[in-house]
């Protein structure tokens, strides 16, 4: 197996295990891609392999995204659902159209800011878990309007790399009285237009420098995100229900002074 091949597997499989985990996916890869010596022009390789994770958990909710568009002339339950959904995403619309530029050119360039923001993101996350909370919200269909509008607000942190987009969707949830389950439900229902908005419109400002002479690469990474992240989905709402969070806030701190570390010594 090529080094080009490895890598582009190895990236998808990070990916596809990091994207709906409070760890930051894109943190992960970029300091992956920084170690390894793996880039792509426009970052062609790392937007397009978040579609699969966008995919997978699209496909494992597929029957209940069915039902919310079947019913939304009838339902209002549906019609509920699916405004929370976009309100919270709204956000996220207005700051990454209004600092895509900043985020790509100068934050994502920074193997230090992405590593402080890990260790910080995982002090937040322990504290977050260890506090005693009463959860006012127990299904991820039924999050008010205004929670769902702070979610978003608090997800749009995530666009310093390093922060986490589930992550802050999470915390955000669980701040404002959700249990740990339906939080992270939430996080994975707000992933879909969110990523998928992310997708496009990354596609479209870099249409000009995408490089798509490596397909065989990029099918690979996409395919191994796919199949990692469905995995990830089906094991984590049980996971966080049993044992909470700190596991994830350990591994963030750890792997954040690790970089740091390594930064330091000239790596």
């Amino acid at each position: 197996m090529s080094d080009t091949i490895f890598s582009a597997l190895f990236l998808g499989l990070l990916e596809g295990l990091t994207e709906f985990i409070p760890v930051s996916s894109t943190g992960h890869i970029l300091l992956a891609g920084h170690f390894i010596g793996f880039e792509s022009a426009g970052k062609t390789f790392e937007v397009v392999i978040q579609l699969g994770a966008v995919l997978a958990v699209l496909g494992i909710y597929a029957a209940k995204v069915g039902r919310t568009v079947a019913g939304l002339p009838t339902d209002p339950q549906a019609r509920r659902f699916a405004g929370s959904s976009l309100l919270a995403f709204l956000p996220a619309v207005i700051v990454g159209v209004l600092a895509h530029d900043v985020i790509k050119e100068v934050l994502f360039e920074s193997p230090r800011l992405i590593a402080s923001m890990l260790i910080l993101g995982g002090i937040v996350l322990l504290v977050v878990d260890r506090l005693t909370l009463a959860p006012r919200h127990h299904d991820a269909d039924r999050f008010p309007m205004a929670r769902a509008l702070g979610i978003g607000v608090i997800q749009c942190l995530a666009m310093i790399p390093g922060v986490s987009r589930s992550g802050a969707t999470i915390v955000g949830a669980l701040a404002f009285g959700a249990d740990k389950r339906s939080a992270a439900e939430f996080s994975f229902f707000l992933s879909m237009p969110t990523m998928a908005g992310a997708f496009a419109y990354d596609l479209y400002k870099n249409r000009d420098i995408l490089d798509w002479s490596a397909l065989n690469e990029i099918a690979i990474g996409f395919a191994a995100a796919f199949v990692a992240a469905i995995l990830v989905v089906r094991w984590l709402l049980g996971y966080v229900s049993r044992h909470g969070y700190a596991l994830f806030g350990w591994w963030r701190i750890i792997a954040g002074t690790v970089v740091l570390v390594a930064l330091g010594m000239g790596y």
